[in-house]
């Protein structure tokens, strides 16, 4: 096999580790900023130079020694998430030098990774950070959701939480084009709601600060809805399910209102509505649907180059702001996807 390597000096790279694990909403003190030098790439192993990486709310559950679907960050240790960035060493053939790659250590500036883990992407049909988000996982989500969890038919209301997030800033204009009649979303102040519709081509936005939210679901589909995509659960669920029409299908994506709590919060107190208009509501993870991610990029990277699909970014500069811009997202302090750039 062919080697490829930059010469390179030894690099010293700032990582985010998890300090302590947070009781509720975290803060600034469970996370440190740590300075480690790099090791130099195995056979088989690429050096990437991290240019953005991405910050999620499913990443709050990993931060509790609890068990789920992914296994718990280790505390002392850097944190994980999806990243984007330029190959400067490396011993695989696969992957050379100066390829633009997407992987899994993000909350650092450097990697050191099997080629096998990163997987090399086109930045003249998009730009990198584009990777973390209309084309990367939270894209993905929205698209799997719409299409495959709870499938959206023609002419059906559509209902999307979390709607000036990153996965529903895409999910609305994608629910226009699976045949959707009426699109509504629901996002916090008016600022974000008004974007909604004059950004995100929803039909109606609901504050759910404004007011009752039940009621403001009713006035924008007063003949109810076919597909909730939930992000948020709680409250949001249950009006949900209140306006669900017989048959509805609900896709179960997150549930951010409930991430700190420090007790279980209790379910929807109206659950038993689901059996009376034989809902579906199933769950999502966007792992277990990797497969539909070249159909996917190939379609998203299409509309997003010629302007159909729009997305949006709020960008943080540098590593020491990694810990900031995650407990944003926790906030809502995002409008579409939030990313830190790690490039100077």
């Amino acid at each position: 096999m062919t080697n490829q390597t930059t010469n390179r000096s030894t690099i010293v790279s700032a990582e985010i580790h998890l300090a302590s694990r947070p009781a509720g909403e975290p803060t600034a003190d469970n996370f440190e900023l740590v300075r480690t030098e790099l090791p130099e790439p195995a056979e088989g192993e690429i050096v990437v130079r991290n240019t953005w990486m991405s910050v999620d709310p499913y990443m709050r559950g990993r931060m509790d020694d609890a068990p789920s679907y992914l296994p718990p960050f280790r505390l002392g240790e850097a944190l994980e998430g999806s990243a984007v960035g330029v190959v400067i060493a490396s011993r695989s053939a696969a992957v050379p030098v100066g390829a633009t790659v997407f992987h899994w250590l993000g909350w650092r500036e450097h990697a050191v990774l099997d080629a096998s883990a990163a997987t090399v992407v086109d930045t003249g049909i998009a730009p990198a950070s584009a990777y973390l988000g209309a084309l990367g996982t939270t894209g993905l989500s929205a698209y799997a959701a719409l299409t495959v969890t709870a499938p959206v038919r023609e002419g059906d209301v559509v209902f999307i939480s979390a709607a000036a997030g990153a996965v529903g800033s895409i999910a609305g204009q994608l629910a226009r084009r699976l045949g959707a009649s009426r699109v509504i979303g629901s996002a916090g102040g008016p600022e974000k709601a008004e974007k909604l519709v004059t950004d995100f081509g929803y039909d109606a936005a609901i504050d759910y600060r404004a007011g009752s939210l039940e009621e403001q679901l009713a006035e924008a589909a007063p003949d109810g809805i076919d597909v909730y995509l939930d992000s948020v659960g709680g409250d949001h669920l249950r009006a949900a399910i209140g306006a669900m029409r017989s048959g509805g299908r609900i896709a179960l994506v997150g549930a951010i209102s409930g991430y700190n709590d420090t007790v279980p919060a209790p379910g929807p107190d109206n659950l038993f509505r689901a059996v009376a208009k034989e809902l579906t509501l199933r769950g999502m993870l966007v792992s277990n649907q990797f497969h539909l991610f070249p159909e996917w990029i190939e379609r998203a990277a299409g509309w997003l180059a010629d302007g159909t699909l729009r997305s949006a970014e709020t960008v943080l500069e540098g590593i020491d702001q990694a810990p900031a811009a995650f407990l944003g997202v926790l906030r809502g302090a995002n409008t579409g996807k939030m990313l830190v750039r790690l490039e100077g």
